[in-house]
């Protein structure tokens, strides 16, 4: 055992197949990067199911990364099992080959299902971060997993009441997201140019409808305001046959995918940063906008405490109103808020693998 080396496995439904991918999953990037900085002895490896799509291994900033293309298989339940016992199998040749600390899976789901049954099978700890639509009454994998209330981390207090509502179960821990303040690009300019920004997949449970209409109301009152919405999605199509409708095409901008630290420069331009979406765990981009100076609104509250700069609406027409306030006031308040560092979080993270 002494020659073993220490490692914590974590399980994922996706991870960047390469470096040069930072504009999704950000928060699982930058997990995995504070927890090799914070604990530069821990050996980490990563085993992400669905994407990449390939089967094999590679190095992602000097950690493991294994990838099963679970999504090739569909919903058949045989190739479903195959997935699984290939997951598996990389697990048990972990074990025997490591000395590991535990396990860690993103969201309750496939990943906790097989994080929990081998963390039982083999007495290690598994804890599964709990991150947003996992919560909800129709994640029927919860049953099957039957998930410990010690093993559940939840990201926010929201998560912690609405994962006990719906599944009788209270996490008994609550570690929330956050960022790294070191990733703000340095600008040449302090100007805030862009009146209200956007930032996410383009789902229909991201609700930019509500967005695109919020901008046609401030357009009376604002008729040279800026809107752009950053991200790729299903709903794009729609989304730009909306704006073209509502006559707004020079107000709204859709740049689609773009780097990591382009958006967060376009949000330390922005004067308003909109989360539409109405079910939410603890949107990182929020956080990310608070700490780039822009004010956050959302029909969400994540936390019990209020955040400076977060303001929490029931409306779209409050939210409208809210924009409106902010965007008319010479003097808002543009300083930059900071409430969760991913260090401390990671930190936090690692105290309970420490127990």
């Amino acid at each position: 055992m002494k020659n073993k080396s220490k490692t914590l496995v974590m399980l994922t439904p996706a991870f960047p197949a390469s470096e040069m991918e930072t504009s999704w999953v950000t928060t699982q990037q930058l997990f995995a990067r504070t927890f090799r900085e914070q604990f530069p002895s821990l050996q980490i490896v990563i085993l992400s199911f669905y994407y990449p799509e390939r089967v094999g291994n590679y190095d992602w900033r000097g950690l493991q990364v294994s990838s099963f293309n679970g999504a090739k298989g569909g919903n058949h339940k045989l190739k479903r099992i195959f997935f699984w016992r290939g997951v598996w199998k990389k697990l048990r040749t972990l074990h025997k080959d490591n000395d590991l600390i535990g396990l860690f899976s993103f969201w309750c789901g496939e990943c906790a299902l097989i994080g929990h049954y081998f963390g039982k099978r083999y007495g290690l700890p598994h804890y599964c971060w709990l991150c947003g639509q996992d919560a909800r009454e129709k994640n029927k994998l919860v049953k099957l997993i039957r998930p410990r209330p010690q093993e559940l981390i939840a990201m926010s207090d929201f998560l912690v009441r609405e994962f006990q509502r719906n599944h009788g179960i209270r996490p008994q821990h609550m570690i929330p997201n956050a960022i790294d303040p070191g990733l703000y690009p340095v600008l040449a300019s302090r100007e805030r140019d862009i009146h209200v920004l956007g930032v996410g997949s383009l789902s229909w449970l991201k609700q930019y409808d509500v967005f695109v209409g919020i901008i046609e109301a401030l357009r009376g009152p604002f008729p040279e305001i800026r809107a752009i919405i950053c991200g790729e999605g299903e709903a794009r199509e729609e989304l730009e046959a909306l704006i073209e409708r509502k006559g707004l095409r020079e107000h709204v901008a859709l740049p689609g995918l773009m780097p990591h630290e382009e958006v967060l420069g376009l949000m330390q331009r922005a004067k308003v940063l909109l989360h539409t979406s109405n079910y939410e765990g603890f949107g990182v981009v929020c956080l990310e906008a608070l700490y780039a100076g822009a004010h956050v609104i959302s029909f969400c509250r994540p936390m019990e405490q209020d955040i400076p700069h977060w303001h929490i609406v029931g409306s779209m027409e409050e939210m409208i109103e809210k924009a409106g306030n902010i965007l008319r006031n010479p003097n808002t308040n543009y300083t930059p808020v900071l409430p969760y560092t991913m260090s401390n979080t990671v930190k936090s993270v690692m105290k309970l693998f420490a127990k």
